[in-house]
């Protein structure tokens, strides 16, 4: 009689059933919450390209090539107070893989990629330099020989690329990287 009126008894079965859902519940917030920090993340990268663009453009050049003195220079040659032509330069390309500054034309500035760089880590610290590169474009707009600094106004382009993301749930047994971010 014991055993037929255990097995009728179902006043424990909400604690199974809870149970069962309980780890189902904890992944999905946790989910949620990596979701959310995921995309908060992609938000400070944005953020950090942002300011490391208006860094690149109110700071030094990184390479030597950008604040050259275009008079003279250039097919036809460039007179004073002349327009610079778009095609009078190429896109010179700066980064930092290992502990040198490189550029792909002139002679980089390590200093002036580490003010910026510097600058984007008060936005997101976990940026490393190897995660930047400073791009300079062609804009057609600058003028030979201008008195009042460089000569170029390039486009400047920072692409943040390779930024770790570690979600909670995996316990730092996994990492994704956050999507490329370039700002202009």
């Amino acid at each position: 009689m014991k055993i037929r009126s255990l097995l009728a008894n179902d006043r424990a079965a909400a604690g199974a059933e809870f149970a069962l859902v309980v780890p189902i519940l904890l992944l999905f917030l946790f989910g949620i919450i990596d979701a959310g920090r995921f995309m908060w993340s992609i938000n400070r990268a944005e953020k950090a390209a942002q300011m490391g663009v208006r860094m690149a453009v109110v700071t030094d050049f990184v390479s030597s090539d950008i604040g050259e003195d275009y008079v003279g220079q250039c097919t036809p040659t460039v007179d004073a107070g002349d327009p610079i032509p778009a095609d009078c330069y190429p896109t010179v390309t700066c980064s930092k893989p290992l502990s040198t500054t490189t550029c792909t034309s002139g002679t980089a500035d390590g200093a002036a990629f580490d003010v910026i760089v510097n600058r984007m880590r008060a936005f997101m610290p976990e940026i490393q330099p190897a995660n930047v590169e400073i791009t300079y474009s062609p804009s057609g707009l600058g003028y030979a020989g201008d008195p009042n600094g460089a000569d170029l106004a390039p486009l400047v382009t920072v692409r943040l690329s390779g930024v770790p993301f570690e979600p909670m749930m995996f316990l730092k047994f996994a990492s994704v990287d956050i999507p490329e971010v370039r700002s202009s």
